[in-house]
């Protein structure tokens, strides 16, 4: 078997500047528009146009699990559960695994969870300089009061938590008041101070993938570090099209400014095989660039065991039975 590397991962990443925002442009939003049609015929063509075999497949796969905020978002969780989840970050992939890979060493790109469990999981993590995301503001609905879900923000970055994953308020969207929307993400952003805000726009409950565009493009105005697709609670969470239409925007807003934003598609995507056309699309729309984890990832719990299956199935030729990987 071909050797995939010697080392990490993780390439060396320049540190790019965070995302400052810029005024609320009413005139771009109003000259937004999405052609679903033409959307949907752009990724129907990925799985078979992006197909990656052998040790192509098996490195992607890695790079894959490098992007995972692994997650865990239940009203059950303990401390001893999220202690368990960030040593699964820390060694995502079986030791035996990664020898016979050639890799020295992989680990996910961050850990998210509830308020409560960020000082359990900022204690799990100390020294693997894996970051902790905490959900925030009124998670997952939004709707608790503006000046609680500000302080739940600054609660959670005084925890230790250094992502903040926020919920926006859909009726902003679904109203057409994106004054209102600016002014309630770039207040968030300010909560967050040096934490990484990451917006999540429950694309499912927006009604139309223009508004998806339109609510992209406010977000990143208001100083979003990242634009993601869902809480994972919606009927309908992270999807091709909506992803296309989000990069698209990320895309547009780069060209216009110069600052690149990250993208995180959540909810539903628990096969390797979907992950590998997430990366795809990735790469076709934006580049290599947004390949890294800071600037990509997948918010996923069950992701990671399919992905380590995957990868045992490349090393012996059989599929090991799923009690052979501790869960995420």
């Amino acid at each position: 078997m071909t050797i995939l590397a010697t080392t990490t991962t993780h390439l060396p990443q320049i540190a790019l500047p965070r995302n400052p925002g810029m005024a609320l442009d009413i005139g771009w939003l109003r000259s937004v528009q999405a052609n679903t049609s033409a959307i949907e015929r752009r990724v129907a063509s990925l799985p078979g146009r992006r197909s990656v075999k052998n040790d192509h497949q098996a490195a992607w796969l890695l790079r894959a699990i490098s992007c995972i905020d692994l997650t865990t978002l239940s009203g059950d969780d303990t401390p001893a559960r999220v202690r368990r989840l960030c040593a699964k970050a820390a060694q995502p992939v079986r030791a035996d695994l990664l020898h016979a890979l050639g890799v020295v060493e992989v680990t996910a790109g961050a850990v998210c969870v509830y308020h409560e469990m960020v000082e359990p999981a900022v204690a799990a993590l100390q020294g693997t300089g894996i970051p902790v995301a905490a959900v925030s503001a009124g998670f997952p609905a939004g709707l608790s009061p503006f000046a609680l879900r500000l302080a739940e923000i600054g609660e959670s970055v005084k925890a230790g938590a250094s992502e903040i994953d926020i919920v926006i308020s859909r009726r902003h969207v679904l109203m057409g008041n994106w004054q209102a929307l600016y002014d309630e993400v770039q207040a968030f952003r300010a909560a967050c101070g040096d934490a990484h805000l990451k917006a999540i726009l429950a694309t499912g409950e927006l009604g139309s993938l223009r508004n998806v565009a339109r609510a992209s493009l406010v977000c990143m105005m208001a100083g979003a570090d990242f634009i993601k697709t869902s809480t994972g609670k919606e009927a309908v969470n992270a999807t091709l099209p909506v992803s296309l239409v989000m990069i698209r925007a990320i895309r547009a807003y780069h060209t216009r400014t110069g600052f690149r934003v990250g993208y995180k598609p959540a909810g539903g995507i628990s096969k390797a095989k979907d992950a590998l056309v997430y990366l795809a699309l990735m790469k076709d729309e934006l580049g290599d660039r947004w390949l890294q984890p800071d600037l990509f990832r997948f918010g996923a719990s069950s992701l990671l065991n399919d992905i380590e299956r995957q990868l045992e199935h490349h090393v012996t030729g059989r599929y090991s039975a799923g009690y052979r990987h501790a869960m995420g």
